[in-house]
């Protein structure tokens, strides 16, 4: 059984999870091979805890970690049998098998990498199985559901079915992001990647290359530096397109390959890569709520590109909104504005209008002069930067739904509630299906609507939007983060308001 398809990701994930249910239940007493997809640790462990739950009266639950040494699923599940008298009873049960996922892609120096050895005891596994009447559910990656096809035909071709879940975030990295450290995987398996290959790399692998040519580099090294630069810059798209597993862990790590970075382009005077990096590292300050640790980093990015690239180059402009976006969260609007401005003609001028940095710049000229009261100023620039990105970007783009968010705290701002509360629904639909519902920006749409709610007195609706907005910030973000303190400082009025 092959799981139906959807366009709809929560009808595809229902439909899945269905089709699984229904295996599971038809396996009683006799052996079944199901392979459940999914990209993403923590909505994988939701969905068996889920069945587990629905299936207890029938089935009694395992739960096996392949170990990383020897990842071998017959011996693992002999094992389990050993020591559990129910089983060697042949009573209904399932066996659910993870941590296939946590083995490594990459040989680096080994005969064989982690999965090549798990796939070649899958190939010669079947016959062994047999003893065993069981559902067992073995969960992989969508990477290795393309090699588990190729590398063990046999065990594949008895199958009883398969189950695909769609998650947004991944813990893979697009091979072809990977085109500027080319040089680091010459001795690798992606030495010969095709740019049309549509190839996923595990980020674990990716952290280990690089802790492999750390230890064969020196002390000072272009390509380390290089290497440096990328793995945090994946780090925080990731971030950005709310791919991330684990939003703090992997912020953390972007801080730490920048600051590697860094640390290798001063002592080796690489000024033009040390402005992006510098940049890189103080976006991530800045979004922590660490203004104080961003502020000089963005000033030296300023100055570092000004003397190198001049005043006529769009990095430089570049760091001049950064450095203006950095003054306006601090309230800082007359620092701000003539950076704003200088950074909107400069991109005007050599970008042209037809540019998402042009639009982002009129955006964020439009915050400021929202944030003043200058209400006649801000809204015709909100207004073309949303019909900018639309045509540029596209209605299925981040930038999009924060422009519909921006003009909707416009709208909201002057009382104009009837044509705000639309744009901000909208908003936060399309940051649902972009980012999810784990990402900082849907929890900030969650927090505007809240408002919008909150200033015509619906406050049940508003306490509730404020409390998923905290729940998310809290977890993500964490207790002491700005938003988060924001967040909370907002339900605590609203409900003093409601109390008194």
């Amino acid at each position: 059984m092959v799981s139906k398809t959807s366009n709809d990701p929560e009808e595809q994930n229902q439909d899945a999870y269905d089709d699984l249910i229904v295996s599971i239940e038809a396996a009683r007493g006799k052996l079944s091979l199901l392979i459940a997809v999914c990209d993403r640790d923590y909505f994988r462990d939701e969905i068996i805890t889920k069945y587990e739950t629905e299936l207890q009266q029938d089935f009694r639950s395992y739960r096996i970690t392949l170990p990383r040494g020897e990842p071998s699923l017959n011996a693992a599940i002999e094992q389990l049998v050993e020591q559990e008298e129910y089983l060697r009873n042949s009573q209904p049960a399932i066996i659910t098998v993870t941590g296939v996922q946590q083995l490594y892609f990459l040989k680096l120096g080994a005969q064989q990498s982690e999965q090549d050895k798990f796939f070649g005891y899958l190939q010669w596994t079947r016959e062994a199985l047999r003893e065993y009447p069981f559902a067992i559910v073995l969960w992989v990656t969508n990477q290795i559901l393309v090699n588990l096809i190729k590398k063990a035909p046999d065990f594949w071709s008895w199958r009883s079915g398969v189950f695909h879940f769609v998650s947004k975030a991944k813990n893979f990295v697009n091979v072809r992001e990977l085109e500027p450290i080319r040089f680091a995987l010459q001795d690798t398996e992606l030495a010969s990647f095709d740019d049309n290959q549509r190839l996923s790399l595990p980020i674990e692998d990716l952290q280990r290359l690089i802790q492999q040519i750390e230890q064969q580099s020196g002390v000072k090294d272009r390509k380390l530096a290089t290497l440096y630069v990328n793995l945090a810059d994946i780090y925080r798209r990731r971030l950005d397109k709310g791919e991330a597993d684990d939003y703090q862990k992997e912020q953390k790590l972007a801080i730490e390959y920048y600051c590697k970075a860094i640390e290798q382009q001063k002592e080796l005077n690489l000024e033009a890569e040390l402005g992006t990096s510098l940049n890189g590292l103080a976006s991530i300050y800045r979004s922590q709520g660490h203004f104080d640790r961003a502020e000089p980093l963005l000033q030296q990015a300023l100055e570092l590109r000004k003397r190198i690239l001049g005043e006529n180059h769009p990095h430089y402009a570049t760091s001049l909104n950064n450095l203006a976006g950095l003054y306006y969260l601090q309230g800082l609007f007359e620092q701000a504005e003539p950076l704003y401005q200088q950074a909107l003609e400069l991109r005007k001028r050599i970008l042209g209008e037809n540019h998402p940095a042009y639009a982002t710049n009129l955006n964020n000229l439009a915050l400021l002069y929202n944030s003043q009261g200058r209400f006649d100023e801000a809204e015709p620039l909100c207004q073309k930067a949303l019909k900018l990105r639309k045509h540029i970007l596209g209605e299925n783009h981040p930038d999009y739904a924060i422009s519909l968010n921006n003009l909707a705290l416009l709208y909201n701002d002057q009382g104009r509630f009837d044509e705000a509360e639309p744009l901000c629904q909208k908003a936060l639909e399309l940051k649902k299906c972009i980012l999810g519902e784990n990402h900082p920006s849907y929890a900030q749409s969650l927090n505007n609507l809240a408002g919008l709610y909150n200033e015509q007195r619906r406050y049940d609706e508003a306490q509730i939007l404020y409390q998923q907005a905290l729940e998310i910030c809290d977890r993500i973000l964490g207790t002491n983060h700005p938003t988060t303190v924001t967040v909370r400082q907002n339900l605590e009025s609203l409900q003093r308001e409601m109390n008194g």
